[in-house]
């Protein structure tokens, strides 16, 4: 399924796999779809809608199997303090609802914060702005393809490390 993501990467010549799995709406965490894609969760990317206050809204992509840390990316961004955006406002704010949120073809390109282990792999894989459907590309093509949003784009330690066993 041609999804925005997949345009929009298309239209900038990044190659990039389209990979379908099976969507379960009552389980819709990273981990379980690494498994169905048959990727390690740590290069299974999540993109999370994050605000700052009121009109303040940013993007932070965070490995699947990590849990975004509010304090580092604030500092990252500049803000005085991150937290989820409301779930309500991601559809209307991104076009994308909540387990198929993607940078790409978003309604309005906000300033986006990858956590730095993207570039630790060969490829990662990100929502290509659908349930069920991954866009597989190498790190470098995603950095490419976010900086030509026209916002700014950082990599920065994101992660709370609460569970360090299994990292390398």
């Amino acid at each position: 399924m041609k999804t925005n993501g997949a345009r929009f990467l298309e239209s900038l010549g990044i190659p990039f796999e389209l990979r379908e799995y099976e969507v379960d709406p009552e389980d819709l965490s990273a981990i379980t779809v690494a498994k169905k894609i048959g990727m390690p969760a740590e290069q299974v990317f999540k993109t999370l809608l994050v605000t700052g206050g009121p009109n303040i809204y940013r993007f932070a992509v965070i490995p699947g199997d990590a849990e975004l840390d509010f304090k580092k990316l604030a500092r990252a961004a500049g803000l005085r303090k991150a937290e989820m955006a409301p779930l309500k406002d991601v559809q209307p704010l991104t076009g994308y609802i909540r387990g198929g949120v993607t940078l790409f073809g978003a309604r309005k390109p906000y300033p986006v914060y990858i956590d730095e282990t993207a570039v630790l792999f060969d490829q990662i894989s990100v929502s290509a702005g659908a349930r069920g459907t991954q866009l597989i590309l190498s790190p470098q093509d995603y950095l490419r393809a976010a900086h030509a949003l026209d916002v700014e784009v950082q990599t920065a330690d994101l992660t709370k490390h609460i569970h360090s066993e299994g990292r390398a």
